[in-house]
């Protein structure tokens, strides 16, 4: 008869082979990976997202069921592993890129307009039309944490809320559309936020901003020239008014599109601001806020985006003539190279580092890349009408 000691080692070898032979198809479906070059791409008609690897520029595969991205926007965890999606229908969902599926979805508003993700990455925070306000919740679990409804006059109206960004020190900022005001609200002392107002900041701010240092807040204005500007590092100063020839009311052209504030470049001592009503990006003093110098472009700017080492700004245009792409020197403060990736360019995004730029052509159901020093076009992907371009990088930097 075989040892005890001799059956005991056999069992745990055939243990070991059941172990090793269960663990190995895993292995095969979700490959031990970083997540530093992967991104989510918005097919914004389909309700789906694509997960891209950005080293390789390719598509490893997608994630549907999102319901409306039609203005959709990504934050990322900490980690990188989970896009935090805001869909234009309140929806907000969690994708794991490596097992390329929802963890979770809820549906938490009936309009949204995008969200943020706390600095210490434990709160996603999602700014709502309706119901005007501010829902945030557990990023592990997406289970509710608070609820900021944005009252204003007599407290019985809500306001549309805009331009939600995270701030440091576990902050979010925020406008509110219809009462012209801008909040804080501080949780960096646990789950029931610390909340300031600041009344009278201008009529009908429609999106802000914060810069890439989470000093200065910025709110742009529909319904008047000129924006608003909070100093974080000293908010008791209140908001003040900065580019008060900024705005819809000096416009000579009709608006197509309202530009997104998110896009503005920070490069060097600059801002690269895209004009309203203009063709024309505005080239602004960032120590004192005034304007600089006016660079004519080819049409009516929507996003005006630094290259990482702030050497270029990238710019594409609002409807019709959305089918370029011109890049400016920041050096010279003219324009050195235009694209022409096609219909509808919507959205573009630069690799961690600057060398490759991603662009979305959403009329030739394409995402097209290209080079940064030499502008070749190094890959094209097929994907349905895509919008938003969101790399994870984001997560490690101030309001993205």
């Amino acid at each position: 008869m075989r040892s005890l000691a001799g059956r005991l080692h056999a069992w745990s070898l055939g243990t070991l082979v059941v172990l090793i032979l269960a663990w190995l198809p895993g292995c095969a479906t979700t490959p031990l990976r970083g997540t530093g070059d992967l991104g989510l791409v918005i097919e914004r008609t389909a309700g789906k997202v694509l997960v891209v690897d950005t080293t390789h520029r390719r598509i490893l595969g997608e994630v549907a069921g999102l319901g409306d991205l039609s203005h959709a926007s990504v934050v990322y965890s900490r980690d990188g592993r989970y896009g935090f999606v805001f869909g234009r229908d309140g929806g907000l969902t969690k994708v794991d890129l490596l097992r390329r599926r929802i963890v979770r979805r809820i549906v938490q508003a009936g309009n949204s307009i995008g969200g943020a993700i706390s600095q210490d990455g434990r709160l996603i925070a999602v700014s709502n039309y309706q119901p005007g306000g501010v829902r945030v919740f557990d990023a592990a679990t997406l289970a509710p944490v608070a609820d900021i409804p944005a009252t204003y006059g007599d407290g019985k109206g809500r306001s549309r809320v805009v331009g939600l960004v995270d701030a440091p020190g576990n902050r979010f900022v925020f406008s509110l559309f219809d009462a012209g005001e801008i909040w804080i609200a501080d949780f960096s002392h646990g789950r029931t936020p610390v909340v300031t107002r600041f009344h009278h900041i201008g009529r009908e701010p429609y999106d802000g901003l914060i810069t890439p240092d989470g000093r200065y807040y910025i709110a742009g204005l529909f319904g008047e020239d000129g924006m608003a500007l909070l100093d974080l590092w000293n908010p008791k100063q209140g908001v003040r008014r900065i580019l008060p020839h900024y705005g819809r009311g000096e416009r000579r052209l009709p608006v197509y599109k309202m530009p997104h504030l998110e896009g503005w470049a920070m490069a060097g001592d600059y801002a690269f601001v895209p004009a309203v009503g203009h063709h024309e990006v505005l080239v602004v003093d960032r120590h004192d806020w005034h304007l600089v110098r006016r660079i004519p472009v080819h049409g009516q700017p929507v996003f005006v985006m630094a290259r990482p080492d702030g050497h270029q700004v990238w710019v594409n245009f609002a409807h019709p003539l959305n089918d370029v792409v011109q890049i400016i020197d920041v050096q010279t403060l003219r324009i050195i190279h235009q694209l022409r990736p096609g219909p509808a360019v919507l959205h573009m995004e630069f690799t961690p580092r600057g060398e490759q730029v991603w662009v979305s052509v959403r009329d030739a159901d394409q995402v097209q890349v290209y080079d940064t020093a030499t502008f070749a076009r190094l890959a094209v992907l097929p994907a349905t009408h895509p919008s938003g371009i969101f790399f994870t990088d984001r997560a490690w930097r101030i309001g993205l």
